[in-house]
């Protein structure tokens, strides 16, 4: 097993990495140029040589649910090798969600007129996180949701004014 410092020497001469220092005299190893979210190369160096590297983009690498390897049995080569897959992996842009090929739905104007039978106007206004029917001052009705409302209206034979 590599001591702390060997384990520094290697991952120091990474010089895309920058040190962290942390609490309990751990250190992380940030790759700040990364196209992810993702930053952190090594987590957590210990100097009882204990630590880890984030691997979770390196296909075929054997990680934890956080993507991370324990380097705490690495040689010097496989510790190098790891730190190389990582960054090259963090290097390369996640691939762009196409858009969704269903049509956006607009979001409602914040007041509408509404006209039904016997030519009755009410009016839908939104306000404070829900929609209320007014039919001129007085309060018909409150909804938590536009479509609530709509489906409420469509069923009292409501069209919009």
């Amino acid at each position: 097993m590599l001591s702390f410092e060997q384990k520094l020497a290697v991952i120091e001469a990474f010089p895309e990495l920058e040190r962290k220092d942390v609490s309990l005299g751990r250190t992380n190893f940030h790759y700040e140029e990364s196209a992810h979210e993702k930053k952190s190369v090594v987590h957590h160096l210990h100097p009882n040589g204990n630590g880890y590297v984030f691997a979770g983009l390196v296909p075929g690498a054997k990680t934890d649910d956080k993507g991370l390897v324990n380097i705490r049995d690495f040689t010097a080569d496989e510790l190098r090798s790891l730190i190389e897959q990582s960054i090259s992996s963090l290097s390369i842009a996640p691939p762009v969600k196409p858009e969704s090929k269903k049509k956006k739905k607009k979001n409602p104007p914040l007041e509408q007129r509404w006209i039904g039978p016997d030519d009755a106007v009410l009016t839908l206004l939104f306000e404070e996180d829900l929609w209320y029917l007014y039919a001129d001052l007085n309060l018909e009705s409150a909804f938590e949701t536009y479509e609530e409302a709509e489906q409420y209206l469509e069923e009292e034979q409501f069209t919009r004014a």
